[in-house]
């Protein structure tokens, strides 16, 4: 069985990928209240701060900074998981029998993905990536047209300009014209 090492720098700020099982679903925003529900609980309960959030319909990603002498991150993340799976419809929920004896209600890949945010251009590396992810994956053509991100607060706190990451269908259209 592999071992999976942990960063646990108190007072983090740390970068996480958490997919669901099931890639081909979108329970993430089909169940966007649900989600946010759960997160406003979680962070009730175990204190963070989300610099920047995007989430997709199979997964999200999230800066997280941790409060100072704080690393429990993946307490969080648990607790995240677990009230979402709670909180949607039961027809989602279809364990097999492993995951029925671990307690897992089959909705989450079990583990995550976390990295250590190490300086300021790696968080804003992350930070930008996040962002673009929906124009990546072809939700959109414009990072503004995506309502589930924290971009549209970072704009409004202008952190970045609403045009940031261009519009593909224009850069495509540019392309064909030349």
């Amino acid at each position: 069985m592999a071992t999976y090492r942990r960063d646990l720098t108190e007072g983090g700020t740390y970068f996480f990928t958490l997919a669901l099982q099931d890639r081909s679903k979108d329970w993430l925003t089909r169940y966007i209240n649900e989600l946010r529900a759960a997160f406003i609980e979680t962070q009730q309960r175990y204190p963070f701060k989300t610099i920047a959030i995007c989430i997709l319909p199979d997964h999200l990603h999230w800066l997280m900074e941790l409060p100072e002498n704080d690393h429990h991150y993946a307490t969080r993340i648990r607790l995240l998981k677990t009230l979402f799976s709670q909180k949607i419809p039961a027809h989602c929920r279809m364990p097999n029998q492993s995951q029925r004896r671990r307690g897992d209600l089959g909705i989450w890949q079990r583990r995550f993905w976390e990295h250590l945010i190490r300086n300021e251009q790696d968080l804003s590396n992350h930070w930008d990536y996040i962002y673009y992810n929906p124009v990546k994956h072809g939700y959109v053509t414009a990072v503004k047209d995506w309502p589930y991100s924290s971009f549209h607060r970072d704009v409004t706190d202008q952190i970045y300009p609403l045009d940031w990451g261009g519009d593909i269908s224009v850069k495509i259209q540019n392309l064909y014209q030349e």
